[in-house]
């Protein structure tokens, strides 16, 4: 697009690809998170010092955080993502679920709102019938989540939810809602403008997940019918209008074993795995991103996938040891690639991982015109994707690509709970 860039990176990443290929690069801060890539002072300094009007915040750190949105508004530098109103109404879990309600979005039965105790918990529990999930309103990540299966359970399940997300969010506030059995997590990819129209580019499956991260992702679902998809696009659209949504964002999706969905949360920011629905739409998402700030609108179209794609989240870690992070410098690199394979990394032969952030180091997409191909073709890419020095979740994934169930698309998100992690 001809833009000039500003890379803003902490000291631990000073030699990251970012910073080396960006127009100008600015450190905000050590190693610590707290100090640079959530200081919001430093970053908007970083921006006035280089004149920058706008930033990207990626999909981590300040993507989601209504504060930081509503600085940038207040400096008059633009906010590539969603606005303060905006990330609110989605960041609360138990607003969030209101507002799709109100959209006609389906929303799995529960509480209303917060539970304002346990004997609440139990009598809802009561009427929405066992087994049911306690969730953190202010959740993520799998934190502040447990399942109860019965009355007895209830008690432990709602002090140790509640301790778990107190640690972690500093909000202990829980809702309640029915256990959905067999479950795929299916979610839309949604575009809006400053309209308030928006437009959906079909779904993506995330279902392989272990503790709740998502390890591998494609599109379109095998699960997923053109009207099942037809109508979770409207569902998505419906809520997205309803909030008069600007910018990238996913709506997720919990589908059971009868075909029916539910809502689960929306994402107003980019996601890790939104290049595989690039592939399969030859759409640019990020591109887009930046036309809606600027305030072009969209198209209005929808676009419905022409190739299958599957994204492999290569982490430095040991999967033989508990998913054990593995930083450390990487002695040697060899990346695949060929028709149909795309790597997205910031890393290189000599680069050192450091140990403070989020283990991935580089995404692996490779994209066919079926599912069948593509899983033969990834596996060709990770037998060819070489990281020495450190741990990888390459052995893991190469596994799973000769997986029979894996290989079926049946498969739900407890799928790997009975995984065989001892031979990798």
């Amino acid at each position: 697009m001809g833009i000039s860039t500003v890379a803003v990176y902490s000291s631990a990443d000073k030699d990251s690809l970012h910073v080396k290929f960006a127009d100008e690069a600015i450190c905000i801060g050590p190693a610590p998170s707290v100090d640079s890539y959530l200081n919001i002072p430093r970053i908007i300094a970083a921006c006035e010092i280089t004149n920058a009007d706008a930033i990207h915040p990626g999909y981590g750190f300040l993507a989601e955080n209504a504060e930081f949105s509503q600085v940038c508004q207040d400096y008059n530098i633009k906010f590539i993502g969603a606005s303060p109103d905006m990330i609110n109404k989605m960041g609360d879990k138990a607003t969030a679920k209101a507002t799709m309600k109100e959209a006609g979005v389906p929303t799995i039965p529960g509480s209303e709102g917060l539970l304002d105790s346990v004997e609440h918990a139990k009598e809802l529990a009561k009427d929405v019938k066992y087994p049911v999930m306690l969730k953190a309103t202010a959740g993520g990540g799998g934190k502040g989540m447990r399942i109860v299966h019965d009355a007895k359970g209830m008690q432990k399940a709602w002090d140790d939810a509640r301790m778990e997300s107190g640690a972690a969010f500093g909000n202990d506030g829980l809702y309640l809602e029915k256990f959905v059995e067999e479950p795929r997590h299916i979610e839309i990819q949604i575009v809006g403008d400053s309209t308030g129209r928006a437009c959906h580019l079909s779904e993506r499956d995330c279902s392989i997940q272990r503790r709740h991260q998502k390890l591998i992702e494609e599109t379109p679902s095998p699960i997923v019918t053109q009207s099942l998809r037809e109508r979770m696009g409207r569902a998505a659209i419906a809520g997205a209008e309803a909030i008069g949504y600007e910018g990238a964002g996913t709506v997720e999706f919990l589908v059971d074993k009868n075909g029916d969905f539910y809502f689960m949360e929306m994402n107003t920011r980019i996601q890790v795995e939104h290049p595989i629905t690039e592939e399969v739409t030859d759409f640019d998402l990020i591109k887009e991103q930046i036309k809606v700030a600027a305030g072009i609108t969209v198209s209005g179209n929808n676009y419905y996938p022409n190739l299958h794609s599957m994204e492999c989240r290569i982490n430095a870690e040991d999967p033989a040891k508990d998913f054990r992070p593995s930083p450390g410098k990487i002695t040697n690199l060899h990346m695949p690639g060929g028709h149909g394979i795309r790597v997205d990394s910031h890393v290189y032969a000599g680069y050192t991982i450091p140990p403070n952030y989020d283990s991935m180091i580089a995404k692996l997409i490779v994209s066919a015109q079926t599912r069948e191909e593509v899983i033969v073709r990834m596996k060709r890419a990770l037998e060819e994707f070489v990281i020495e020095g450190i741990k990888t979740t390459i052995p893991f994934h190469i596994k799973l690509m000769d997986d029979k169930k894996f290989q079926s698309g049946k498969f739900t998100t407890k799928f790997l709970d009975d995984f065989d992690f001892s031979d990798l």
